[in-house]
């Protein structure tokens, strides 16, 4: 048997490859599927609006929320602290339950260093709070499964944005589509890091399920209904 040192250098290293790789697969059997992809989940246990919004801890940090828009004048807010130069990423996906393809919410960030832009007057801000914002509109529906909660959705808007000012911002989330209420998943941050409410399963096998009024656009007063349509127009 060869015992030179460079020889047992050599089976050394084939060792510790060897053994990488075996911990490699070991860890591929083992470990749960959202073990390689993570984000922290969290539900609506609360409406939520201008005056009982969800904060958000770091933004940068994959965070689903899992709400709900339940009635024709429902605004759900979030708030979280951003940095300067952040990139902070912003998504809605619609869970694939029945009624909700063509339910499409409108999401806005607002805050200072912002473009000044016209939000709806349904759309309440702290009056201290510059009146800049950022509308992203529902885009077309992609769907996706998502391993993680081993569900389907359509995945509407993803926006990238960069924060102008080291501030608090806010994002609204309502809807103008013809679905006028339904259920959502504001994804903000996209750093992977696992985390969330520990109660996840039993809660989204309780979220997962068909709303039980729809209200449409008939449902609206004939003003509401009128704007609906000009904005329609417009964007078309």
């Amino acid at each position: 048997m060869n015992n030179t040192p460079i020889y047992i250098a050599i089976r050394l290293q084939i060792h510790q490859i060897t053994f990488a790789i075996l911990l490699a697969v070991l860890c591929t059997l083992v470990l749960p599927p959202q073990m390689a992809h993570a984000y922290q989940p969290f539900f609506e246990d609360e409406d939520t609006t201008q005056t009982n919004s969800i904060y958000i801890q770091d933004p940068t940090i994959s965070t689903a929320l899992y709400s709900t828009i339940d009635s024709l004048t429902d605004i759900d807010y979030f708030i979280f602290d951003g940095i300067e130069g952040s990139d902070i990423l912003l998504s809605i996906t619609i869970p694939k339950i029945d009624g909700q393809l063509e339910f499409a919410p409108t999401l806005a960030i607002i805050g200072p260093g912002l473009p000044l832009a016209i939000l709806p007057a349904i759309i309440t801000t702290d009056s201290q709070m510059p009146p800049g914002s950022i509308i992203f509109t529902p885009t077309e529906p992609q769907s996706f499964f998502e391993p993680i909660s081993q569900s389907s959705y359509w995945r509407r808007q993803t926006n990238h944005i960069t924060l102008p000012e080291t501030s608090q911002y806010t994002v609204a989330v309502w809807s103008e589509s013809v679905v006028r209420t339904g259920k959502y998943v504001l994804v903000i941050g996209d750093r992977e890091i696992r985390g969330g409410d520990p109660n996840f399963t039993s809660k989204l096998k309780i979220y997962w399920t068909p709303m039980e009024s729809r209200p449409k656009i008939k449902d609206l007063p004939v003003w509401q209904r009128l704007i609906f349509w000009f904005r329609k127009m417009v964007d078309n």
